[in-house]
């Protein structure tokens, strides 16, 4: 049976835009409805219990649009707060950790897998127990705070000799390791794809955000939920200034201009 509802998807800030269009193109008949917390972004440095009550609140937003799914396309809360947020859901409800995991194995040869996020991602264990829980010989992980703020200002180009040498200082370790898979374990690190994968050449990148959209597409063919429209839309909700957000959200959307609605969650 059909259902025209929209997919709803958060992240605390821009991160999850990506994933957002990334389910756009794969099932472009589907509504869906965005929303980024930027008012308290960022989640990442926060305890599990801020993170927690904030998820809550993104998820019952979501729900008041009469959402069918909901996808949580933020590294932190699925680390930390997807087991919370899917006992009070009464829709499906997805991360991003356990689709990145399962590409992560199947890309493996040696076993050897590395993680990078968020300083909450990280320090929740999450990669590191699925990882060796699914075979995985070793695993090293690794906080990246400075990442999100590089990508959201802009600086993610391959040329680009700030982000270069801001990466090249966190995946040292991760060089010297021997992996030969990461994780990109946050939505924002994909953006700076060609800047990691110079560094390390060779290592396959599990893209967390284009998992994440392969899961939510995967998810409404198998359940036959799929809308029955000739094209959908996508309407972007923030809990901060909308225009900063359109202006920063094109790094995120291929550069297309999009419109966004302030919003007030906390109600």
């Amino acid at each position: 049976m059909s259902d025209n509802r929209p997919i709803g998807v958060f992240d605390s800030g821009l991160g999850g835009l990506y994933a957002t269009a990334h389910i756009s193109h794969l099932m472009p008949r589907e509504n869906i409805v965005y929303l980024g917390d930027t008012a308290r972004v960022p989640y990442g440095t926060r305890s599990r219990e801020t993170i927690i009550g904030y998820a809550e609140d993104d998820v019952r937003f979501l729900l008041s649009k009469d959402v069918k799914m909901i996808l949580a396309a933020c590294g932190t809360v699925s680390s930390v707060a997807l087991d919370k947020i899917k006992e009070s859901s009464p829709v499906p409800t997805f991360g991003i950790v356990e689709g990145a995991v399962e590409s992560a194995m199947k890309a493996t040869i040696s076993g050897r897998v590395a993680v990078i996020g968020t300083d909450a991602t990280i320090g929740s264990g999450v990669f590191e127990k699925m990882l060796y829980a699914r075979g995985a010989n070793f695993v090293i992980s690794r906080a990246c705070p400075l990442l999100v703020p590089l990508v959201e200002c802009g600086f993610c180009g391959r040329d680009n000799v700030v982000a270069s040498s801001v990466c090249r200082s966190y995946l040292e370790p991760i060089k010297e390791a021997g992996v030969d898979t990461l994780i990109l374990g946050c939505t924002h690190f994909p953006i700076l794809y060609d800047v990691i994968s110079d560094i390390l050449c060779g290592v396959s990148l599990i893209d967390t955000g284009r998992v994440a959209a392969e899961t939510v597409a995967r998810y409404i063919l198998q359940s036959g939920s799929g809308a029955d429209i000739s094209r959908g839309d996508v309407r972007y909700y923030v809990t901060d200034s909308a225009d900063g957000f359109s202006a920063a959200a094109k790094i995120f959307v291929g550069g297309k201009k999009i419109c966004a609605e302030t919003v007030e969650i906390t109600k």
